[in-house]
């Protein structure tokens, strides 16, 4: 499987209707007895709970945080329809966190602002009402959440773990190489990898910007946090798939602990 080669400096592989979509989750969620969080305004989103009543772990996902990153979603999508979950974690979703900018199909919100470097300023009416809503909820041990990268050569992902529970790292690449390529570069957006694994430097108060990821860790809302960043020059469904397969990797390691 090789890069498609439309990515010429920027997204330009498929979209899509994001409305849709949003009423699929929200159909597949209820169905399955997930209860949502709606909050009302200009800057709307919807979340999802399923709780366990004895949960072992506490899990976050999100995704649709940039517009022009179908996959993640889409990922969010299969996984509810499939509602094959630890029987012991109870978990939180965010599916789209973005949905002006799937409208738009760009990275940006409508007021041209990057949401995941919005965490620290929070300039953003859509980084605000999600915080808002994260304060509400208890902290959790894991959040994985869902991306893509148009310049990427495979799937990777970041690390964040501070606390230095079992790395999850190793485990993801493992599952996600058997459906899309891995990018085994020594160096992936200017950072040391090994075997399509990034774990920065956790310097907080050094970063001007937030990525989401970032928050949750610096303000100890979760006490290990995976960024999984799928290769927007392959097909749709194989970035689906990766996605799919790394959050399956995450919590197959989880119910095993």
């Amino acid at each position: 499987m090789h890069p498609l080669g439309k990515n010429l400096g920027g997204y330009r592989g498929e979209t899509i209707e994001i409305q849709g979509v949003l009423r699929e989750l929200d159909l597949a969620a209820l169905a399955n007895l997930w209860s949502r969080d709606a909050a009302a305004g200009p800057a709307a989103f919807v979340a999802y709970r399923r709780l366990s009543p004895s949960p072992r772990r506490r899990i976050y996902i999100s995704a649709g945080i940039h517009g022009d990153e179908p996959a993640g979603p889409l990922a969010v999508l299969r996984l509810l329809r499939e509602n094959s979950w630890p029987k012991d974690v109870s978990l939180w979703v965010c599916p789209c966190l973005n949905p002006d900018g799937f409208a738009l199909n760009r990275r940006e919100n409508a007021q041209g602002i990057d949401l995941n470097r919005d965490y620290r300023h929070r300039q953003s009416s859509e980084v605000r009402a999600h915080l808002d809503w994260l304060a509400q909820q208890p902290d959790f041990d894991l959040s994985l959440c869902l991306h893509e990268d148009w310049e990427a050569r495979g799937f990777y992902l970041y690390e964040i773990n501070p606390g230095r529970r079992a790395p999850l790292g190793e485990r993801i690449i493992d599952k996600v190489a058997a459906v899309c390529p891995v990018d085994l570069s020594p160096v992936i957006e200017d950072r040391p990898a090994q075997q399509g694994v990034i774990r920065p430097v956790f310097n907080p108060m050094d970063r001007p910007q937030w990525p989401e990821s970032l928050y949750l860790v610096a303000q100890n809302k979760t006490r290990q946090s995976c960024t999984l960043e799928a290769p927007s020059d392959f097909p749709l469904p194989t970035r689906v798939d990766a996605l799919v397969a790394a959050v399956r990797a995450a919590l197959d390691e989880t119910a095993e602990k």
